[in-house]
């Protein structure tokens, strides 16, 4: 591609930012795409009609699409993540450190060419809420070949060409380069694996190469969003980028809006939590807010002491899996009839143009005509028996099924959403998924005694996992899969940040998941997890006092408000018990833990001997 043609493609968008021209050209010379296209948010509809008639994607009803990946291109890939710097003191127990000067040619080389005959489309974004005191960390320019990625980015990021053209500093943004690959030729999986996606955090370059799904091409999502932000905000020495949901929990009685923020495992109950109603027992007087369901950036506002976070994010990558009317209202009624909503390998209907997925109903639709599951095979085409089992080998949908819509569809989207500066936290919580041993909720007042408990956080393994009943899967603040520097640094910069607040937060550990004697649920979970958070505000303001305990402060009788909730004195007991035996094999396995993060604070280490020593 001529280099004039190139000028002319950024001319008719008015792309006036001289670092992103020449950001555009170096890689169109390296990418050789047929042609260059320029995108705003006001292109989706053309987008998407280019996108239906070249057969990329499919309409489902009600104003909404469906698209369906590449078969061994369906989530994440942790093991060819990596984060690369010129820093070995970078390398941590999690982060697949890379040293850049290696890494960088071998995927620049893998990349050369790799957009010949396709359009490579340029998205300039910001991942912030305009006009907020972190936005010099927030633009950002995506480079890719696929159509798709752009319309899922659409959705998810703030997409303009003004946000890059207004930078006080031009060359101040994240560039970011995604080549699709040729997806039947990369290995996946094998020794010889092609894939690569890279963080090349301290020159804010990103790399993805061999993916045109989710984390691995939504590169303003994950690997800006989280990677790349967290070690931002740890080399300016300014923010947290985290791994965490951010609600506000406003009491209709007395105007106050409580904000809570916290990091959960996969499969713990973080987005059902974001998104939820209050249970209808307390919703005349309480309501909840959304801001976000998977990232907060945070930091502390010099003009009042205290500690803020907002979600960078413009929408929602959510897991169809599961969701319903019950588990989640609000994140049906976001992918609605009407939203715009792009679903990602759910099972589609080519005659009804409808989509479903394992528990969006209790059965799967009995009139199997026209549906195809996510690889595309007809359900109709398998042993009658094999159509409706339910069983893991004939899911319909895929298990990391998604929708992606905007936070605008968000039925309780709070209206401070937009708000650059973002909102005043008043508790972090953190929250894993765990059968015994962890109440439904216990208080942690002190700072590093809150950051001891992230760098804590797990949930259980199973015996199908891991064979490991019972054994946490660390994940750090829930930033396992994310972290982009040494754990030791980051706690320290979490006690950093922190200890410059003069009004600090409140932490807590919640778990929705304890099992009676019988192995069910002791608690209802879902909107009832209000209950605790509640608790938790009239804990930080003195309306309930607690009661102490090895583990944290926990609800006194009487103090947790269960009006209208049906729950036995059992399960109560079960909830709030604290078993010795079961924590000290847990204090023995968060020593062997935090024994891998060479040079962590001693602060950490102080609270981990205190909590042993309370038993």
């Amino acid at each position: 591609m001529q280099e004039n043609e190139i000028d002319r493609a950024l001319a008719a968008k008015g792309v006036s930012n001289d670092a992103v021209k020449a950001f555009v050209k170096q890689w169109a010379a390296h990418l050789d795409p047929a042609a260059v296209e320029v995108v705003d948010a006001e292109d989706d509809e053309r987008l998407l009609q280019e996108a239906l008639a070249d057969g990329e994607i499919a309409e489902v009803t009600g104003g909404r699409y469906f698209a369906r990946s590449y078969a061994k291109d369906t989530a994440r890939s942790e093991e060819r993540t990596f984060v690369a710097t010129s820093k070995p003191e970078d390398r941590g127990a999690y982060n697949n450190w890379a040293d850049s000067a290696v890494i960088k040619p071998r995927v620049e080389a893998l990349m050369a060419g790799g957009s010949r005959g396709k359009t490579m489309y340029v998205l300039p974004y910001l991942m912030a809420p305009p006009g907020g005191p972190l936005d010099q960390w927030a633009a950002g320019v995506e480079l890719t070949d696929s159509r798709v990625v752009v319309l899922h980015m659409i959705r998810m990021a703030r997409v303009g060409v003004d946000f890059l053209n207004r930078l006080p500093d031009q060359s101040n943004f994240v560039r970011g380069v995604h080549v699709t690959g040729d997806l039947d030729n990369l290995e996946q999986g094998t020794p010889n694996d092609k894939r690569h996606f890279v963080t090349v955090a301290d020159e804010r370059l990103l790399l993805h190469y061999g993916s045109s799904y989710g984390g691995n091409a939504l590169l303003g999502k994950i690997a800006h969003g989280l990677r790349q932000a967290s070690y931002d905000g740890y080399a300016s020495g300014s923010f947290l980028a985290e791994q965490f949901m951010l609600i506000g929990i406003r009491d209709k009685q007395t105007g106050r809006t409580y904000h809570i923020c916290g990091g959960f495992p996969s499969a713990s109950g973080k987005t059902n939590l974001a998104m939820m109603h209050p249970p209808a027992s307390l919703a005349d007087r309480y309501e909840v807010h959304f801001f976000g369901d998977d990232i907060a950036w945070i930091y502390v506002n010099p003009s009042d002491g205290r500690l803020y976070a907002f979600n960078p994010e413009f929408g929602v990558f959510g897991v169809a899996k599961d969701t319903n009317e019950s588990t989640n209202p609000n994140a049906v009624y976001a992918s609605g009839e009407g939203s715009r909503a792009l679903f990602t390998n759910v099972a589609y209907n080519e005659i009804t143009k409808d989509v479903w997925w394992e528990g969006r109903t209790a059965e799967p639709p009995e009139d199997v005509s026209g549906w195809r599951d996510w690889r595309g095979d007809l359900i109709s085409n398998r042993p009658l028996e094999r159509q409706r089992s339910g069983k893991d080998d004939d899911v319909w949908s895929h298990p990391n099924s998604r929708f992606t819509t905007t936070l605008a569809n968000v039925p309780n989207l709070s209206p401070e959403a937009n708000e650059g500066a973002g909102v005043p936290i008043d508790a972090i919580i953190f929250g894993g998924r765990v059968r015994e041993r962890e109440p439904l909720i216990r208080a942690i007042r002190g700072v590093a005694e809150g950051v001891y408990d992230g760098l804590t956080l797990g949930a259980e393994a199973t015996f199908a996992a891991e064979g490991k009943q019972g054994v946490l899967r660390y994940d750090p603040m829930s930033m396992r899969p994310f972290l982009s520097y040494a754990e030791a640094a980051y706690a320290r910069h979490w006690l950093d940040i922190l200890g410059r607040a003069s009004h600090k937060p409140i932490f807590a550990h919640v778990n929705w998941f304890k099992r009676d004697a019988a192995g069910r649920y002791a608690w209802p979970g879902y909107s009832e997890n209000l209950r605790a958070l509640l608790w938790l505000m009239d804990l930080a303001e003195g309306r309930a006092e607690g009661e102490g305990s090895p583990v944290g402060i926990l609800p006194r009788r009487g103090e947790l408000n269960l009006s209208g909730l049906d729950i036995s004195e059992a399960n109560l007991e079960r909830l709030f018990a604290v078993e010795p035996d079961m924590w000290h094999q847990e204090m023995a396995n968060r020593e062997e833990h935090l024994a891998q993060f060479a040079g962590l604070p001693e602060e950490i280490w102080q609270a981990h001997r205190a909590m042993e020593a309370a038993f």
